[in-house]
C-alpha cells in the first residue's frame, strides 16, 4: 500500500509539472487500436474495395464508405477498414461517427491517379482531365496592389503531385519545369514538363472530403448533432477537406442566433495535408479538435466562423499558405466573425513564414490562448516599421475583438509573438518571447467606409480599444536579434483623441537584451514625441512613458545566466536567471486556466513550476 501511494504521489506531481506549462507533446494524432464503439444504431463496415450493394453490417461483406454516408443517420457508426479511399463530396446532416477498424489506418485521397499522357513536344505532355477546380480572388483581394506578387491562376484549386510531391501551377506551358504543371481549362488539358512514365502522378478529383450540412440531404431533414471523427487521414483535396457548415453570420448578430445548426462535433487523431484551400472548415458550438495534424494548407489550416465554446488542444499545426499567396490574410488557425469563449490550448504552431499562426478575426469575444509553442512564424529578420504594423505575421493576432487571455505560450523567432491590434481587454501574463515582438495597436479603422463592410462593427469601436494587461512577461532577443522587444502604437492622427496609454495594467515583466550592439528596447505612443511615438532605450524611459512598469527589469548582455539550454529549446530559467523575483502573483482564474496549482507564487515567462 506504502508503494502503491508513493507512485501515486510522483504521478500527481508530474503531472502538476507537464500541465502547468507548454507541455511539449504529445502534440499531433497518437495511433491506437479502436474498439467497436458503443452506439444507439446501427454499425456500418467500409473498405475501399467494398461492395456498394452490401449493407455493411457484416464485416465480411463491407459496402462503400459512399453508399454509408448516405443511408447513416445519428446513432450510426462507420468503421473504416485500412487502405487508401479515393473519395470525396461525402454529405451528409447526421450526427454520424467515423473511426478505424482495430489499428488499420485509413487514408482519404481526393485524387484520381493520371495514367494517358501524350507527348507532344519536347519536355512536355498533356492529359484529359475533366474534374478541375478552376477559382477566382474574393471580391476585396486587391488585384492592382497584388497581382504583381500573386498571378491570377494560382488562386485555382486544382493541385497535382508527382510520386507524392507537389507542384506548383504555372501560367502557360512556358513556364513549366521540374516543379510545376499548367492548366488549359479550355480544352480541360494538364500539362508538365517532367516525363510521366513510371511515375505516380495524382490529380485533385475531389473539392472536400467530409461534407456535414445543416439542411435537408439524402432523403433526411438535419437535426443538430455534430460528427465525431477519429484517427482517419486525409489528404489532397482541392478545397475544404473536413466542413461542417451553419448558418453564415452575415452582419452583427447576438450569440443566440449563430452556431447552433450543429453542435458538438468531435474530430481527433486525424492527420490532414495538402489542401489547397483549407482542411478544416467548421462552424457550430461545442467544437473539438484535439491530437490533430494540420499541414501544407493554401489559406488556412483550421477556420472557425460564427461557434461558441471551441477547443483546439494538442494539436500540430504547420506550413500554411504553401504557395504564398499575397493579400489575402492567411492564418494557420483563424477564428472569424463573433465566436465566444473559443480556447486554443497546448498546440504546437510552426513553420510558417507567410502565414500568421492564430488569428482571432473580427467580432470574437473571450478568446483563450493558452500553453502554447509557437515556432518561426513569418520573418523575424524583416527590419521593424515604426509607421504600421501591418502587413505582419504574427504567432497570435486578436483583432477588432473584445477580451482575451493569452497566458503561459512560448513565442520563438516569429515576426509579432503576439499583436493586439483594435482590440480591447486582452490580458497577456507570464508568456516567453524569444527573438519574437510584442505588438498593441489601434488605429482608426471603423465599420464607417471599411474595405470588408460591417466587420469592424462587430467589435469596440476607435475609442473603445483599451484594457489590456502584460504582467509576468519575458522578452529576449538573442544576440542576432535587431528588434525592440516592444513596440505600443497608434498613428499620429489619434493621439489628440486618445492621449491615454491602452494598458491597464503594465508591470512586473523582464525584457532581456542579448544584442549589445542595438539599443533600442521599444517604441511608445501615444508620446508627446514627435509623430507621437517615443523611442525608449532604457527602463527608466519605459516607466516615465508608461506610467507603470517599477517592478519591470531590464537586463543587458549576452553572458546572463538565462534559460537552461537556448540551442535546445529549453526555455526554463536558470535558478541563477537574475531577474525572477520581478514577478508577482497571479489571478486565481489565470491559474486554473494555465492548469498550474492554486498555491503557485510569481513567476516570469511561461514556465511557473520548477522542473525536477
Amino acid at each position: 500500500m506504502k508503494t502503491k501511494l508513493s507512485v501515486l504521489l510522483v504521478f500527481l506531481f508530474l503531472t502538476i509539472i507537464s500541465i502547468a506549462l507548454p507541455s511539449g507533446g504529445p502534440y499531433g494524432p497518437v495511433h491506437k487500436t479502436y474498439e467497436i464503439p458503443k452506439v444507439t444504431g446501427k454499425i456500418y463496415y467500409v473498405s475501399p474495395d467494398g461492395n456498394a450493394g452490401s449493407a455493411g453490417t457484416d464485416i465480411s461483406k463491407p459496402t462503400t464508405l459512399e453508399a454509408a454516408v448516405k443511408k447513416g443517420v445519428t446513432g450510426d457508426a462507420i468503421i473504416l477498414r485500412g487502405g487508401v479511399y479515393r473519395t470525396g463530396t461525402l454529405v451528409f446532416n447526421q450526427g454520424l461517427v467515423f473511426q478505424p477498424y482495430k489499428d488499420e489506418q485509413p487514408l482519404l485521397k481526393g485524387t484520381f491517379v493520371a495514367e494517358k499522357w501524350e507527348k507532344t513536344g519536347e519536355k512536355l505532355w498533356k492529359t484529359k482531365w475533366e474534374r478541375l477546380f478552376p477559382a477566382a480572388p474574393e471580391d476585396w483581394w486587391q488585384r492592382n496592389r497584388e497581382e504583381r506578387f500573386t498571378p491570377l491562376h494560382r488562386f485555382n484549386d486544382d493541385m497535382v503531385f508527382v510520386d507524392g510531391r507537389f507542384l506548383q501551377s504555372a501560367a502557360n506551358t512556358e513556364e513549366l519545369n521540374d516543379n510545376t504543371f499548367y492548366v488549359d481549362y479550355n480544352n480541360k488539358e494538364i500539362y508538365l514538363s517532367i516525363d510521366p512514365a513510371e511515375k505516380l502522378v495524382e490529380i485533385t478529383a475531389f473539392s472536400m472530403a467530409l461534407h456535414r450540412v445543416y439542411y435537408e440531404v439524402n432523403g433526411m431533414k438535419a437535426d443538430n448533432v455534430g460528427p465525431k471523427i477519429r484517427g482517419i487521414d486525409f489528404t489532397q483535396f482541392a478545397d475544404s477537406t473536413i466542413f461542417v457548415e451553419c448558418v453564415d453570420p452575415v452582419g452583427v448578430k447576438k450569440e443566440s442566433e449563430i452556431g447552433k445548426e450543429v453542435q458538438g462535433t468531435l474530430i481527433e487523431d486525424c492527420d490532414i495535408s495538402w489542401c489547397s484551400r483549407i482542411a478544416m472548415f467548421l462552424m457550430g458550438d461545442k467544437t473539438t479538435v484535439r491530437n490533430c495534424r494540420v499541414s501544407n494548407t493554401s489559406r488556412e489550416g483550421i477556420y472557425v466562423v460564427g461557434s461558441a465554446d471551441v477547443l483546439l488542444e494538442n494539436t500540430i499545426i504547420e506550413k500554411n499558405n504553401i504557395e504564398n499567396i499575397t493579400g489575402c490574410y492567411p492564418a494557420g488557425v483563424k477564428i472569424f466573425n463573433q465566436c465566444y469563449r473559443c480556447t486554443v490550448r497546448n498546440n504546437l504552431v510552426t513553420n510558417m513564414p507567410n502565414s500568421n499562426g492564430v488569428w482571432y478575426d473580427v467580432g470574437n469575444v473571450d478568446g483563450r490562448f493558452i500553453n502554447n509553442w509557437v515556432e518561426n512564424v513569418g520573418k523575424p529578420e524583416v527590419p521593424v516599421s515604426t509607421n504600421s504594423v501591418w502587413p505582419s505575421q504574427n504567432g497570435f493576432f486578436f483583432e477588432i475583438s473584445k477580451g482575451a487571455v493569452v497566458a503561459g505560450n512560448v513565442f520563438v523567432n516569429c515576426d509579432h509573438g503576439v499583436l493586439a491590434l483594435n482590440a480591447s481587454n486582452v490580458e497577456m501574463y507570464n508568456n516567453t518571447f524569444v527573438n519574437s515582438m510584442v505588438c498593441i495597436a489601434r488605429d482608426t479603422r471603423s465599420a464607417q467606409g471599411d474595405h470588408f463592410g460591417w466587420h469592424p462593427a462587430t467589435g469596440p469601436d476607435v475609442d473603445e480599444r483599451f484594457g489590456h494587461v502584460f504582467v509576468n512577461n519575458l522578452l529576449t532577443g538573442d544576440a542576432g536579434f535587431d528588434r525592440v522587444l516592444l513596440l505600443v502604437w497608434q498613428p499620429t492622427v489619434l493621439c489628440e483623441k486618445l492621449s491615454e496609454t491602452p494598458l491597464k495594467q503594465f508591470d512586473n515583466n523582464v525584457f532581456v537584451k542579448q544584442n549589445e550592439a542595438y539599443k533600442t528596447l521599444a517604441f511608445w505612443s501615444p508620446s508627446k514625441a514627435q509623430n507621437c511615438q517615443s523611442e525608449i532605450k532604457t527602463l527608466t524611459e519605459l516607466q516615465q512613458l508608461s506610467g507603470a512598469a517599477a517592478k519591470s527589469q531590464l537586463l543587458e548582455g549576452k553572458h546572463l545566466p538565462l534559460f537552461k539550454s537556448a540551442i535546445i529549446k529549453n526555455y526554463r530559467l536558470l535558478d541563477e536567471f537574475p531577474g525572477k523575483a520581478a514577478a508577482t502573483e497571479i489571478p486565481a482564474n489565470l491559474k486554473k486556466l494555465m492548469g498550474i496549482p492554486t498555491d503557485t507564487k510569481g513567476f516570469v515567462g511561461a514556465y511557473g513550476v520548477k522542473d525536477k
